[in-house]
């Protein structure tokens, strides 16, 4: 650590400003700022998935320019900070506080404890350049993963999985993102629908689409097929039954990925027919059904009138887990040679499908996107984008762990890397040295690769709790009447 200026004052000014290291006194605040928690040091692997000239470049494309007490970098810092902060978003007025004390810290002018200049400072940040910035983290780590980390050594395996997450009942929000129709109106929340792409190699987020949750064209597909320019050669998609349709899977082997979906029940399987691979295994064509409503004519034209696809079924015989029998379908056809597929690799490949679920859960509970603050739709927006980059940026960092200590990152707790990412998140500031940095940084992450998750096969639980909570009754009118209702001294709320 740097040496520290002690000299005994009156003043609260003078005892802050008596303990700042005198070389930073003066520093400005950067991209590199705010990067540093994340442990992206140069000279580690994964160092150049992101840095300050490549997140200056994207803000300036998106014409992005604040140079006040509320910099770009600064707002950025600050925004990041509130979505980590402790598994929760802290306040803007928390934020604030960070931001003063730091600024204080350093010698600079900070700004008063008014939260409206950062919320507007917040507006300000291109929603574009947060989602670009999100993507770029996750394909370049993807890009960076080592070949054990991929399926068979070479394919990028992709689960696609749909969630929601809830935000403030407000008119914009509500005329955006509708709430349930089975709600009454005062009543409910506005919600959104989000189709995520999630590397199975590394479990970064690398692409997702957000629409309301019901309404015309707002279903998980319809969202799925404005993402299909994130997928090339290489890849292979892995989702459950709901996206297993002919127009989906022709669209992916378009783009030169493979896929291994969980075919739905409406379809009729028979082994009988086809070319039989093994047991339950076999090669069949499906034809192209009628032209959906969405579809073009133009668009149905050019769909092949039938495709060849691999379909075979297994079972679970674990006790206590679900036994199927799966169907599952897939292109990956070869079943001989180096690159052979065998029964066995596609079964083992649809289990992985339920990292989906489990980083899904990351990212709306200890992330905090199960229900959002920000009151307006271009906000709500922006504080997804900002999440979605944070997740990244830890994944990120696990991915590091992973490769200086030799496991996958689906072997470290997600979790533990939060919270060491947010102990760093002032120390690594406050030291000039760039080999004490680089000390810190490989203890840090020597301690989250030691963070993993326990291998526990067989385990299963009921879903079921037994601590009992005391809640408040459920609001069954608007909060309006309800006040009214109070104010007359009526304390009945059915």
């Amino acid at each position: 650590m740097p040496s520290l200026v002690a000299v005994p004052t009156l003043t609260t000014e003078g005892f802050i400003l008596s303990f700042i290291p005198p070389r930073r006194r003066t520093s400005h605040f950067s991209f590199t700022d705010s990067l540093q928690a994340f442990l992206l040091q140069p000279g580690l692997p994964f160092a150049s998935v992101i840095d300050e000239r490549q997140i200056a470049r994207v803000f300036r494309k998106h014409g992005c320019s604040m140079s006040s007490i509320y910099s770009t970098a600064i707002v950025l810092w600050a925004f990041m900070s509130q979505v980590l902060r402790d598994g929760k978003e802290a306040s803007c007025q928390s934020a604030v506080a960070r931001v003063v004390a730091y600024l204080t810290s350093r010698g600079r002018i900070a700004p008063d404890s008014d939260t409206g200049n950062y919320c507007r400072a917040r507006a300000k940040l291109p929603e574009a350049a947060l989602r670009e910035l999100a993507s770029q983290v996750a394909s370049e780590s993807e890009s960076l993963a080592k070949s054990t980390w991929l399926f068979k050594g070479r394919l990028h395996a992709k689960l696609v999985d749909g969630f929601t997450f809830k935000m403030p009942d407000t008119p914009d929000n509500q005329s955006k993102y509708p709430q349930h129709t089975a709600q009454k109106p005062g009543l409910g929340f506005p919600i959104a629908r989000v189709t995520a792409i999630l590397s199975l190699a590394t479990g970064s987020l690398l692409a997702a689409a957000i629409g309301p949750f019901s309404g015309k064209e707002s279903g998980e597909t319809s969202l799925f097929r404005q993402l299909m320019g994130h997928f090339t050669n290489g890849d292979v998609v892995v989702a459950d039954r709901y996206f297993c349709s002919y127009w989906l899977v022709v669209f992916l082997m378009q783009t030169g990925a493979h896929v291994c979906f969980r075919k739905k029940k409406t379809r009729h399987t028979d082994f009988r027919k086809g070319r039989r691979l093994g047991k339950q295994d076999h090669i069949v064509k499906w034809k192209r059904p009628v032209r959906p409503p969405w579809m073009s004519k133009e668009v149905y034209q050019d769909m092949p009138k039938e495709i060849e696809l691999r379909e075979m079924k297994y079972a679970i015989e674990a006790p206590g887990r679900k036994s199927g029998p799966f169907v599952i379908v897939t292109t990956l056809l070869d079943h001989e040679g180096d690159d052979a597929v065998s029964y066995q690799d596609i079964a083992d490949l649809f289990g992985f499908r339920w990292n989906a679920e489990l980083d899904i859960r990351s990212i709306k509970t200890f992330m905090n996107l199960n229900f959002v603050r920000c009151k307006s739709p271009e906000m709500v927006r922006r504080e997804f984008w900002i999440t979605i980059l944070s997740y990244n940026l830890i994944r990120t960092t696990i991915a590091t762990a992973a490769a200086l200590h030799d496991k996958k990152p689906r072997q470290i707790s997600y979790v533990s890397a939060c919270q060491y990412v947010l102990a760093s998140w002032q120390e690594l500031r406050s030291s000039d040295e760039s080999d004490q940095q680089m000390s810190y940084c490989r203890l840090l992450l020597e301690q989250i690769a030691s963070c993993s998750v326990g291998h526990r096969p067989g385990r299963f639980e009921p879903r079921v709790v037994k601590r009992r909570r005391d809640q408040y009754q459920l609001m069954v009118q608007p909060r309006a009447k309800l006040k009214k209702r109070l104010a007359k001294g009526d304390n009945r709320f059915e």
